[in-house]
């Protein structure tokens, strides 16, 4: 049984019973609003360790509840979960870039739902331990931060600043899909100047440069790129 605080946004009574419900089953500790300004003022109170924010809200919508979050540096690292009865690439997209860390599209299947949350909870537990991981391995591809080298089975492959945190970033987080945005933010800084149409170039790089590897970073047509998880 899970122990979790997470903290349900959703202004659809019957929508914000059924995912209560079923999360408190599954034993995790819960908070319901019905709009943004509620939602902030509890968060302000009591941080959760991950909010369920649908898109549509009275007031102060989604978006905008997860971009006030993540500039801010008390809460930019709850996870978000973006519920919306959208399926368009558009509202997905804009929902990413504003910081959310995954969606679910209604109609959905409360076991799909939770196993969402589970690996939202899972991934932010593992990028808050990565800083201190010295080497990332993933399918045949080991990364070695300190010497910021990468070798793929065996065969040192010579990677520019900007790929290596493009390839270092993906594989910290495999199976999940970033937006060019995204991908921006994570290599962002003085030495990386990213812009969103290089990163496909930086992309095609990679991938000619790890050859057979190159086929473990995948195209998510309309959002962005993911590392394949290892099966």
């Amino acid at each position: 049984m899970s122990n979790e605080h997470i903290l349900v946004v959703d202004d659809e009574k019957n929508i914000l019973e059924l995912i209560t419900y079923n999360l408190e089953k599954e034993g995790y500790r819960t908070t319901k609003v019905v709009s943004g300004e509620s939602a902030l003022s509890e968060i302000q109170k009591n941080l959760p360790d991950l909010i369920i924010l649908d898109l549509m809200l009275p007031g102060l919508d989604g978006i905008e509840i997860c971009r006030r979050l993540k500039q801010d540096a008390k809460t930019k690292s709850i996870p978000i979960l973006m519920v919306t009865a959208k399926s368009e690439d558009s509202d997905i997209i804009l929902g990413l870039e504003m910081g959310a860390d995954d969606y679910i599209t209604k109609p959905f299947s409360p076991k799909v739902l939770l196993a969402r949350i589970r690996a939202v909870l899972r991934r932010n537990a593992k990028v808050t331990d990565a800083p201190g991981a010295r080497t990332l391995k993933i399918h045949d591809i080991e990364i070695d931060i300190p010497r910021h080298q990468v070798t793929f089975k065996g065969e040192l492959i010579e990677l520019s600043a900007t790929e290596f945190s493009i390839l270092e970033f993906l594989a910290r987080n495999p199976g999940w899909v970033f937006s060019r945005n995204q991908i921006i933010s994570s290599v962002k800084g003085t030495d990386y100047p990213v812009t969103e149409r290089s990163v496909d170039v930086q992309i095609l790089g990679l991938r000619k440069k790890l050859g057979e590897g190159g086929g473990y970073i995948e195209t998510v047509r309309g959002i962005g790129y993911r590392m394949q998880e290892v099966s």
